[in-house]
This record gives C-alpha cells, sequence and structure tokens, in this order.
C-alpha cells in the first residue's frame, strides 16, 4: 500500500518498514531510514569499498554515527577543512531505538547492552555533548547501515567515489581493486544520486 504525501513517500509492509522523517520525529523500531554521515575522502573510500566499521567512542559509545539532518552530517570531520568532506546518502535499518534525551542518561553508553540497536538524540533536547542541536543516531551494528549514494562533495569526488561505488557488488565486495583518478565525463552529478549495486 503506498500513500502520497507532500514531499516524500511511506511504503508499509510487515518486513521492513520504510519511511522518510524530518530530524525531530522519532525514529520508529524496525525501520528502515534514509539518513547521512559525514567523513574524509579517504575514509569515504574504504566505507563504499568495505563498509561500516565501528567507532570506539562518542557521546552515545561505540557504534556508527548517522544522522537524518543533512546540515549535521555535512559538519564532519569537525576538524577537515571543506574540500576534504563527503557525506554519504545512506539506508539503515534501526531495529529498537533508545531515546536518549538528556545529559548523563542512565543508558547514554549502555543502550546496546540493554537489547537496544540504535540510540536516538532528538534536536534541540539540551545536551551539552549537542552544541548544534541538530539530531544525531548511533547504530551499534555496521551491517545494518547501508550506502546508497553520495549527497555532497566536490563534484570530481563524486566522480572517483562513483567509480568505486559502482564496482561494489552486492555482497560488499570490491568488484575491482582500482580507482579511476579522473573524473568521469560521462556523469553529470551535480544533484545528488543513488546507485543501485548488482
Amino acid at each position: 500500500m503506498s500513500l502520497q504525501f507532500f514531499g516524500w513517500e511511506v511504503t508499509y509492509d510487515d518486513e521492513s518498514p520504510s519511511v522518510e522523517l524530518t530530524a525531530s520525529q522519532a525514529p520508529k523500531d524496525k525501520g528502515v531510514y534514509t539518513m547521512y554521515h559525514g567523513t574524509s575522502i579517504a575514509n569515504a573510500r574504504r566505507i563504499i569499498a568495505n563498509g561500516f566499521q565501528q567507532s570506539q567512542g562518542g557521546m552515545l559509545g561505540k557504534g556508527v554515527y548517522v544522522s537524518r539532518d543533512k546540515k549535521k552530517a555535512e559538519r564532519y570531520p569537525l576538524n577537515n577543512s571543506p574540500a576534504d568532506r563527503v557525506v554519504l546518502k545512506l539506508h539503515v535499518r534501526v531495529g529498537r531505538v533508545k531515546r536518549i534525551d538528556k545529559d548523563n542518561h542512565p543508558m547514554q553508553y549502555t543502550w546496546s547492552t540493554q537489547g537496544y540497536d540504535t540510540a536516538w538524540v532528538p534536536p534541540n533536547c539540551g545536551m551539552k555533548a549537542v552544541p548544534s542541536g541538530l539530531e544525531e543516531d548511533c547504530v551499534f551494528d555496521p551491517k545494518r547501515v547501508t550506502v546508497v549514494g553520495i549527497h555532497s562533495s566536490l563534484h570530481s569526488l563524486q566522480c572517483i567515489l562513483l567509480t568505486v561505488l559502482s564496482r561494489v557488488s552486492a555482497t560488499g565486495q570490491l568488484v575491482h581493486s582500482t580507482v579511476q583518478q579522473r573524473p568521469l565525463q560521462s556523469h553529470k552529478l551535480s544533484q545528488p544520486f543513488n546507485i543501485q549495486t548488482m
């Protein structure tokens, strides 16, 4: 069943509900959401070729840090120049979600040991660790996060990353180990795009 709304489409099925939410809306347990991850050029290549790895720390503990707010992802990595920043577009299976909305929350670092798959920090919740006030999620299992496109980066960088992404098979393995170092002339990448892997 498909319902039309202004700006997005919601499709319901029993296996994997998939919805587009604004950053202020709470993710629903077991949903699949479009999210974003900001990273460096080198890390983007590794992530596309090999998948995400769990960070060893952060304000929510171990996991993959993502956001439904593109502006949040565009800030990362914090200490890198804008020329070395890439925002990856993702599909995230959130599983069971725990809301963490205050400093020193009793489950801020232990949510993953309590049966939760994702921790969600809502926007403007007042946590000191989030001075931007922008929404953030931490997904414990990297296998729940799939790269589906490149939201933003320099034009030539998008071409290089597109080449890498297009060479990744459905199993997540790099089909060819070489990366074309020049921008591909046949791709017009002035807007975000999606890649379907075989």
